[in-house]
This record gives structure tokens, C-alpha cells and sequence, in this order.
């Protein structure tokens, strides 16, 4: 990476990301209305390599371009539940790496509580005598 690539970032992404948005501005209405929401909720819902969200994006415009071209009704494409759609399209990415992680601390967290409260609730029932 050279100075300039340190400083403003790889061009080639910047190029990418304008052709991305070109793409969705082209999309009729009710389409890229719908893209702008997805790629907020996606930009917030995890954190991941900007190469991916990119090559994530690009398929996001391919998606809704044939939709809109075949005149499919955006709830076709993205169900009753647009925030699942959006969490299972990420994952397909390796998206939603912090999140994943969190829920996995959380339930282990739980899991621990759970046992030592076990522990505890048996070791009354014991008398907390262990001899």
C-alpha cells in the first residue's frame, strides 16, 4: 500500500462503492428506497471487511436490478420480515462478525450463571458440607 492508499483509502474500492451507488440511484423508487434501507441496516448491524461488503453490496444492486426488471414485488424478494432477510444476506458473507461473537458470549455467559447457580442451590441443599 502506498502513501496515498494510506491516506484517502484503495481507489479501487472508491470506485466500486460510486458504481454501487449508481447502480441503486438507477433502481426504480419503491427498489432503491428499499436497497438504502438494507445497506443502512447492514452497515450497522455488523462489522466486517469492506472488500466483502462490497462484492455483498454489488450482489444486493444485482438482486433488486432483476427484480425490478422482471417487475417482482419488493416483499417477494425480501419477506415478511425485512431485518431477517437483511441478517440472512449478511451471513452469507461472513457478516455480522461482531454480533455473532456477542450472542455467542451472551449465551455463554447465561450458561455460566446457570451452573454456578446450580452449584450453589446444591450446595444448600447439601448443608455446604463437603466432606
Amino acid at each position: 500500500m502506498n502513501l496515498i492508499e494510506k491516506v484517502v483509502g484503495d481507489f479501487g474500492d472508491k470506485r466500486r462503492w460510486r458504481e454501487y451507488k449508481a447502480r441503486v440511484k438507477a433502481l426504480p423508487h419503491g427498489y432503491r428506497t428499499t436497497v438504502e434501507a438494507l445497506e443502512r441496516y447492514l452497515l450497522h448491524f455488523g462489522a466486517t471487511d469492506g472488500d466483502i461488503w462490497l462484492s455483498a453490496f454489488d450482489d444486493l444492486a444485482d438482486l433488486f436490478e432483476r427484480a425490478a426488471a422482471d417487475g417482482t414485488p419488493i416483499r417477494e424478494i425480501v419477506g415478511s420480515d425485512p431485518a431477517d432477510f437483511a441478517e440472512t444476506f449478511a451471513a452469507n458473507y461472513g457478516g455480522a462478525g461482531w454480533i455473532n461473537k456477542e450472542r455467542q458470549r451472551l449465551a455463554d455467559a447465561v450458561s455460566r450463571a446457570e451452573q454456578r447457580e446450580q452449584s450453589e442451590q446444591h450446595d444448600r441443599s447439601d448443608g455446604g458440607d463437603r466432606s
